[in-house]
């Protein structure tokens, strides 16, 4: 179990892990950075001490660290007052607790395929908090994974990881590095692959379950430039979600959502197996 330290010294060196979280150019999650991953809050703390990521340590208010979970975790956890760690982290946590990961090995493209029947594709999509949510919806509609093209954020900044709700600690993921000459590896595994487009000439969402049969890969593209012509042209088809005509899109996590539950069937399914 982990050991409880009680510290109220904003200087602690054994606090580093945490320290200047508002600082940019410090943060341990940024490209480049240390490579560590940051949980907030209670529930997503759990969600990672549950999950493959190496807990280095912990870091919170008494009553929050208390609620946790700490059996089988061989980790420190620090525990301080709101003030104190809102001097070390940089700004006022509200959530209470926070804990910091290694990154583990990353998954290989081949296993995250291998494990789905659903997969989400996303291409150019930059945005933290839309790259969060994302995963959140994954999670929630039985995707098996998601694959990253080129011009993704990382899943794993504190942003992202936040908007989730610990979900993308959960939800394998991989880069997806040949683009979009990638997506013929998916067809050769069996994957339908359709490209989410506002495009008029694009086949509509609704009911586009009963015609594909087996495994589908449901590309998606950026807050508003939305997909390439070059990624939409790799897909098998075009699909867009019915709208009315005064309105030309959907934020790219709502309409993820939308299209995850169009083949939330076919997840639920093959969980089942």
């Amino acid at each position: 179990m982990a050991e409880l330290i009680f510290t109220e010294d904003p200087r602690d060196s054994r606090l580093d892990d945490f320290r200047d979280l508002s600082t940019a150019d410090r943060r341990p999650d940024r490209p480049g950075g240390r490579g560590l991953v940051i949980a907030e809050g209670t529930v997503v703390v759990e969600r990672m001490l549950a999950s493959r990521y190496p807990v280095r340590a912990l870091l919170g208010v008494e009553r929050r660290v208390r609620e946790l979970d700490l059996s089988g975790i061989d980790a420190p956890a620090y525990v301080t007052s709101a003030e104190t760690m809102a001097e070390v982290v940089g700004f006022h946590l509200n959530r209470g607790v926070l804990a910091v990961a290694d990154k583990p090995a990353p998954v290989a493209v081949s296993d995250v395929v291998a494990g789905a029947d659903v997969l989400a594709v996303l291409e150019g999509v930059g945005d933290h908090e839309n790259l969060g949510s994302i995963f959140r919806n994954a999670s929630a509609l039985g995707v098996g994974g998601v694959l990253l093209a080129p011009g993704c954020s990382d899943p794993l900044y504190r942003r992202s990881v936040r908007v989730s709700m610990g979900h993308v600690l959960r939800v394998p993921f991989a880069p997806l590095e040949d683009w979009p000459g990638g997506l013929d590896l998916l067809r050769e595994s069996g994957f339908t692959v359709a490209a989410l487009t506002p495009r008029p000439n694009s086949v509509p969402l609704r009911g586009l379950r009963a015609g594909v049969t087996g495994r589908v890969a449901l590309v998606l593209g950026a807050e508003g430039p939305g997909l390439t012509d070059e990624a939409i042209a790799a897909a098998d088809l075009a699909v867009r979600i019915e709208m009315v005509p005064e309105v030309d899109s959907l934020n790219v996590a709502t309409a993820s959502a939308i299209a995850f539950h169009e083949f939330f069937g076919v997840a639920a399914a093959a969980a089942t197996r």
